[in-house]
């Protein structure tokens, strides 16, 4: 007897909205009450409830027969997996700190050491606190400068509402009244007298930046920042040389910074340069000034500036490392002795080292098609080594200690793959896409060295495209048990993330959006041009706004794809764009537009967003996933999107959710629960694969 999926009725709401007029049938999905669902999710309203657990229930059956796929996929996975693994340790005084996993352990264990040898001292045991909980995260964990309190960020629900829990070393026990509705982030002040934390508000937005005494508990909280538009993310941090705390507000065209000089911890907090709209810039401290990154007088790909802290504005800054076009600066380290630098060339990182005094600059790089280069900063400013770390698609992580004076490298570690794993067998490729308007998108591939290129292969195409955030060729435990089975895994680079530059993210942002897109299209096309794949046989993958990607390609080119796999999706775009109450809209307003009171950016939406152009066609196999606590993609947003999905295809091929119950936009929290996920997520592909819904479209 035939598995029948859920129906989800039909409640039409007419939504009219500058002079456009749109209705959307499943807005009943998503509960008046979500800001209370976000923190108890048991108050979800029935119904809801009922429907996303019938949704579940469909595709656990659906999915049963690979229920052995999924056993051995997890097995795989976790096979490749150090668990007693250890981090390198990070020096800082007396003490080196680190983290561990003990065998079976899902979590981390924080512990330091005497630095010239003797017994572990366990900071902070997740795995022990984690017990018995369905969901537990800790996202933050910092020691005071002094080495006598270890604070950190814990969320017990997915919701991304922090609390912050501050022990007194010496005696081993927690102190009372920790920090409510914190981010998560937080920092110690460099005389560990005070913390300063980031409060969030009932919608979710970080709002305010408070300080309290490290023993003081609650009542003695003062408010030292307050950001006025609901738009900015507030964050604080320490700058390296601990001169200065560092709040930074921003969203994701503009940015600004205010300082507290660590001498005077309670002192008003002093703006570097007043935001301007477009202006982006962040703050170190090095060698007596102040080094700002900034994009500045055009500086698309970004430089770097020397700042006077007695006069640190704009009007001051004088270049230090001048923009490059094509040179994306992304990060720095900066150390009593040097200033290293992380930038990207082409879809490729490399490390950059500038003496103080004589500025002489030296460079750190590989010589492969595709890797990724990464820095680690330290505790230690008077260190004259810094940490980098190597990896790429066919090698695992490796990381380094480097002298910036002698110029040697140390391994200190190599990630170990305990089932085994030959470097060799494999091989990483990168490959260009031409798009219609003549960019060209970068694309990484991973095979193993015997698969034909004859298009037999089946195809795991990746991509994400917004923010700038760059997908860098990783080495991946994960993707291994596909390529493994004779698949082809590859990363589409399109436009919006920052692979070749600023300027890259700038071309599928905002009225640009589409080109991230016709984008991914075109890698598809490429790779199937080039023998790599075959329509049909390609199965599709984003995560978050990843997932706004696969909803579009679906809608697109629904013929190239055998499945499509979209995490925790934001593919109602028009309707959250519209709702000014959710965490997330105000600050991505700059992203995407506002149309709320723009006309145009209201119809570029409307043209795109995935759940607002799903019509009559056979859409291939879907599967999407949600997490009931996600506070940036809600869940009524996979929900929405597969019901309308579902009640509009023409074709065989199931459209499918998956809603963790207990969790948020990050999924599970145990490093092995995770992994569950993922093997779900393949063991789907390869059964999409295997069914070729393709092979018999509907008329």
């Amino acid at each position: 007897m035939p598995v029948l999926p859920p129906v989800a009725p039909k409640h039409p709401r007419r939504i009219e909205q500058l002079g456009r007029v749109r209705v959307d049938d499943y807005a009943w999905m998503k509960d008046d009450n979500w800001q209370a669902v976000m923190r108890d999710p048991a108050l979800l309203r029935a119904d809801i409830r009922a429907h996303l657990e019938a949704e579940n229930a469909y595709t656990e059956a659906l999915l049963a027969s690979t229920k052995p796929l999924q056993a051995a996929l997890f097995a795989e996975m976790r096979g490749r997996i150090k668990e007693d693994d250890a981090s390198v340790p990070d020096p800082d005084g007396p003490f080196a700190y680190g983290l561990r996993f003990e065998t079976g352990g899902q979590h981390p264990i924080y512990v330091r050491a005497p630095r010239e040898g003797g017994p572990e001292q366990v900071l902070l045991d997740v795995d022990a606190l984690a017990k018995g909980r369905a969901f537990f995260q800790v996202s933050a964990a910092e020691h005071s400068p002094d080495h006598a309190l270890f604070a950190y960020a814990a969320d017990d629900q997915g919701s991304e509402y922090y609390r912050i829990h501050i022990k007194d070393l010496a005696t081993g026990e927690t102190l009372a009244d920790p920090v409510e509705s914190a981010t998560g982030g937080f920092a110690f002040s460099p005389d560990s007298a005070w913390l300063f934390w980031v409060w969030r508000d009932e919608n979710g937005r970080s709002a305010k930046v408070f300080r309290r005494p490290v023993r003081g508990g609650a009542g003695s909280d003062v408010l030292v920042y307050e950001e006025e538009d609901e738009g900015m993310f507030v964050n604080v941090g320490v700058t390296a040389a601990r001169g200065y705390i560092a709040i930074s507000s921003g969203d994701h065209e503009t940015s600004e910074t205010r300082l507290i000089p660590a001498a005077d911890p309670t002192a008003a907090p002093r703006v570097v340069e007043p935001r301007q709209v477009g202006l982006r810039y962040s703050v170190e401290e090095w060698d007596g000034r102040f080094v700002v990154l900034t994009n500045a007088d055009g500086a698309v790909d970004y430089k770097l500036a020397w700042a006077d802290p007695a006069s640190p504005g704009r009007a001051g800054w004088r270049d230090l490392v001048p923009h490059q076009p094509g040179r994306f600066i992304t990060g720095l380290v900066a150390t009593k002795g040097h200033l290293a630098r992380l930038e990207r060339v082409d879809a490729l990182n490399r490390i950059v080292v500038s003496e103080r005094g004589s500025l002489v600059e030296h460079v750190i790089g590989f010589d492969e098609e595709a890797y990724d280069l990464s820095l680690e900063g330290g505790h230690e400013y008077d260190a004259t080594r810094m940490r980098f770390v190597y990896q790429s698609p066919t090698t695992p992580r490796q990381w380094f200690d480097y002298d910036m004076v002698t110029r040697e490298r140390a391994l200190r570690k190599t990630q170990t793959i305990p089932s085994g794993h030959d470097p060799s067998a494999y091989v990483a490729r990168r490959l260009h896409a031409a798009a219609a308007d003549g960019a060209e998108a970068p694309i990484t591939v991973l095979m193993r060295k015997d698969t034909p290129l004859d298009g037999s292969a089946p195809m795991l195409l990746y991509g994400y495209g917004a923010y700038g955030m760059a997908m860098e060729p990783t080495f991946s435990i994960r993707t291994l048990s596909l390529v493994d089975r004779g698949w082809i895994y590859a990363v589409a680079h399109v436009r919006g993330g920052s692979e070749k530059g600023w300027g890259w993210f700038l071309d599928g942002r905002k009225d640009k959006k589409p080109n991230s897109f016709t984008d991914f299209v075109a890698c598809a096309d490429a790779l199937i041009a080039a023998g790599y794949a075959r329509a049909g046989r390609i199965v599709a993958e984003g995560r978050s706004a990843g997932g706004m990607l696969m909803g579009a390609v679906a809608n697109l080119r629904p013929d190239l794809w055998a499945g499509v796999i979209g995490g925790v999706p934001f593919v109602d775009v028009l309707n959250t764009m519209s709702d000014a109450s959710l965490p997330l809209t105000p600050p991505e307003w700059p992203e995407w537009g506002d149309p709320l009171t723009d006309p145009a950016a209201y119809d570029l939406i409307a043209g795109y967003s995935p759940y607002d152009n799903v019509t009559a066609k056979p859409y291939p196999a879907v599967l999407a996933t949600g997490g009931l606590s996600d506070a940036r993609v809600t869940y009524w947003e996979p929900a929405k999107w597969v019901a309308r999905l579902r009640a509009a295809t023409t074709g065989d091929a199931p459209i499918l959710l998956k809603m963790n119950m207990e969790a948020g936009h990050g999924g599970a929290a145990g490093r092995f629960d995770f992994l569950e996920e993922i093997a779900l997520d393949y063991a789907f592909a390869i059964w999409a694969i295997e069914r070729g819904w393709e092979k018999t479209p509907a008329a």
